[in-house]
């Protein structure tokens, strides 16, 4: 695929009924990521009202997020074949009837089933979403927007769900907390047959069955290993899950290039200006989501805020997000794509050196400071990555597009905090100098981490509790003080990286020769159009 891209006549702008389309579009999305986060609060909840124990909580945690990931590229595929607004509505029917069966089971068997059904739900929402963004909204600006919208929504929904779920946790049964997403899956239903447009390839051929299990057989043990990776350390099990995910990708790769209608389309990754932004997306969500789960991690253990009050110092840095994912769509018409997107990623940077000043007994203003200029700077990547991501990609392959988009963002995120989290934990247990007599088992669990040492300090007395809360709280500060400057170091080469690959973009919707900033744009630039 050349990244030469023909002079064409205007795409036509979006109207009304495009935008309200985009609500009906964007709330679910913000529903289903305060549904994600709730679940982490009601979870004792329900372990105490359904009898689970420790590997069926793990489970009824786990399996949501690994069937979406694995079944991410199956459902986008699926629908550029039978139908993008099809599949986003069977999707949202499911979704619904299994958030209504997750809120009345009656057992942690029947919960984990119904869990294991909302994530293959899940799996269609987004790419069938992002396609549809991408089919309603042809003209390049006012997608940026859009997305700017969708992505806002996402981001609000993962600090809001604490908020939502303590309150609703205090007032109602377990049980509430899977019934946010519902309504909002009842208006798609109702409004999307109206408001959405229909799309699907006429030329894509059947879906290849050994295709999705080799996909199925590369995303789920890769995720599963690097989530026990990050919680109990480079253990053989979790590394050889990782080695087989990745053999089993090469064996899906090898299997798309011989396929007449391949479930993925290598060929999206000969655009140049996809494979960049694609790069950029996984690289950012790897670093900026372990970074945002030390944050989350700090405000807890560090300074002791519960999970509803953590959510409430993340506020400042949800504004600055949402200020940030609207405006890079305007500025993205301005200046070039790598100029912003680079220009985010050190500003993120900068975010990560104001954390490294946090401390233990401080407020927690100046770590929350630090993580808005984080979240300030994350927007560009974001919404002008995504957007290259799918105006890149031929309109008959957005589902596709849309699939690989929310797939690279599953894998950064668990890659990051795996990593980071391993670099992390060896620092605490350097730095961790404990006094001489204390009990062999506090010294085991403060060694652990800051979770372990608060636990084992609450059966000490109060000159010992602070004997070992004291070094441990030091240390915890030094773990999160070496992630952040790691994480920072990275972004500036990630930045660096993607400035260069990116650079011959014109600003959005601007053809070849037309940039805004000064700079000629190279003859090889597509624009941003889809």
């Amino acid at each position: 695929m050349s990244d030469t891209t023909p002079p064409s006549a205007p795409a036509p702008r979006a109207g009304r009924r495009e935008w309200i389309g985009l609500a009906v579009l964007a709330l679910p999305a913000l529903l289903v990521s305060i549904d994600v986060f709730v679940m982490l609060l009601a979870l004792p909840s329900v372990a105490d009202a359904l009898g689970a124990d420790g590997v069926q909580q793990l489970w009824i945690t786990d399996i949501y997020s690994f069937l979406l990931a694995g079944l991410l590229v199956t459902m986008g595929s699926l629908g550029d074949r039978i139908g993008r607004r099809r599949l986003l509505l069977i999707g949202a029917a499911a979704f619904g009837v299994a958030s209504v069966a997750s809120a009345y089971a009656v057992s942690p068997g029947m919960l984990i089933a119904a869990r294991a059904l909302l994530g293959v739900a899940g799996a269609t929402l987004a790419p069938s979403t992002l396609s549809l963004i991408t089919t309603m909204f042809q003209d390049a600006r006012q997608r940026g927007a859009a997305f700017g919208i969708w992505g806002a929504c996402f981001s609000v929904g993962a600090v809001a769900g604490p908020i939502i779920g303590g309150t609703m946790l205090d007032h109602f049964w377990w049980g509430s907390a899977f019934l946010l997403g519902v309504p909002a899956m009842v208006l798609l239903l109702v409004l999307g047959p109206v408001l959405l447009p229909e799309f699907r390839d006429p030329d894509a051929g059947r879906p290849d069955l050994v295709s999705v299990l080799e996909s199925l057989a590369a995303v789920l043990p890769a995720i599963w290993g690097l989530k026990e990776i990050a919680k109990d350390g480079w253990q053989p099990m979790p590394i050889a899950a990782v080695l087989a995910g990745i053999g089993f990708g090469i064996l899906f790769v090898h299997r798309q290039r011989h396929l007449p209608h391949p479930l993925l389309d290598l060929g999206l990754f000969g655009h140049r200006a996809f494979t960049a932004a694609l790069l950029s997306l996984f690289l950012g969500t790897m670093l900026t989501g372990a970074v945002m789960f030390f944050v989350t991690q700090t405000l807890q253990l560090l300074y002791g805020r519960d999970p509803f009050h953590a959510g409430l110092w993340m506020l400042p840095a949800i504004a600055a997000n949402t200020v940030s994912f609207t405006l890079s769509p305007r500025l993205g018409q301005r200046f070039r794509p790598a100029y912003l997107i680079g220009g985010g990623l050190v500003l993120c940077t900068l975010g990560m050196l104001v954390i490294t000043r946090a401390e233990p007994g401080s407020s927690p203003a100046v770590l929350i400071t630090g993580f808005a200029v984080v979240f300030l700077g994350s927007g560009p990547m974001v919404t002008l990555g995504m957007g290259l991501v799918m105006g890149s990609a031929p309109v008959e392959k957005a589902g596709s597009a849309a699939a690989l988009n929310e797939t690279s963002g599953q894998l950064g995120f668990a890659l990051g905090i795996a990593a980071l989290g391993s670099v992390g934990a060896a620092v605490y247990r350097g730095a961790l100098h404990l006094p001489d007599g204390l009990p062999a088992d506090t010294v085991r669990a403060a060694r652990d981490s800051l979770n372990g040492a608060q636990e084992a300090a609450r059966s000490l007395s109060g000159q010992l509790a602070d004997a070992v809360l004291t070094p441990a709280r030091a240390a915890f500060a030094d773990e999160l003080h070496t992630v952040v400057t790691v994480a920072g170091v990275l972004l500036l080469a990630t930045a660096a990286l993607v400035t260069a690959l990116l650079r011959h973009l014109p600003p959005t919707g601007r053809p070849p020769g037309a940039a805004a900033d000064g700079h000629p744009a190279d003859s090889g630039t597509a624009p941003a159009a889809g």
